[in-house]
């Protein structure tokens, strides 16, 4: 059983760390972003949307805890905002630690977002994959996540 619990601190530094260098590194493989300053567009990005830190407005940014072994499994960044269609989830981050990977931690995960944000009355969850991303894909198709547009590229 997967647990959702809020980051202090120090935690916090060490995921935005993580983060930006993932994100980076994943729009660099999309081919959206140079590597020569994707760092740079992430950290830029980090200020736009975490502004405040853990004190941004509409941000939950939690430890993924194996509720059994009190082990931290991974982390999730999911931003909630008042839409004329009612309160709108997205997840910004998500990262099981490679070493949890197929063992039902990314679907348990998924599980329990849905329920915390149902506790904070939020009507829908988006979130956005890479097209590279098959893995991920799969776990938020397996939990009922649809398809709901398409970006396309061809490199010539």
């Amino acid at each position: 059983m997967i647990e959702l619990v809020p980051m202090n601190t120090e935690q916090f530094m060490t995921f935005r760390k993580q983060s930006m260098h993932d994100f980076a590194a994943e729009k660099v493989a999309a081919g959206e972003w140079q590597e020569s300053d994707a760092l740079e567009q992430a950290i830029q990005s980090f200020a736009k949307y975490l502004p405040n830190g853990l004190e941004t407005e509409g941000a939950f940014i939690y430890n993924v805890r194996d509720s059994q072994s009190q082990e931290d499994v991974g982390y999730l960044w999911v931003q909630v905002n008042e839409t004329p269609r009612g309160k709108i989830a997205f997840i910004y981050d998500i990262l099981i630690r490679e070493q949890y990977q197929n063992k039902g931690y990314g679907t348990g995960t998924m599980l329990a977002l849905e329920q915390a944000m149902k506790e904070q009355e939020v009507q829908r969850i988006d979130l956005h994959v890479f097209g590279h991303n098959d893995r991920a894909l799969h776990v938020y198709q397996k939990v009922g996540y649809y398809i709901t547009d398409y970006h396309m590229s061809k490199v010539l």
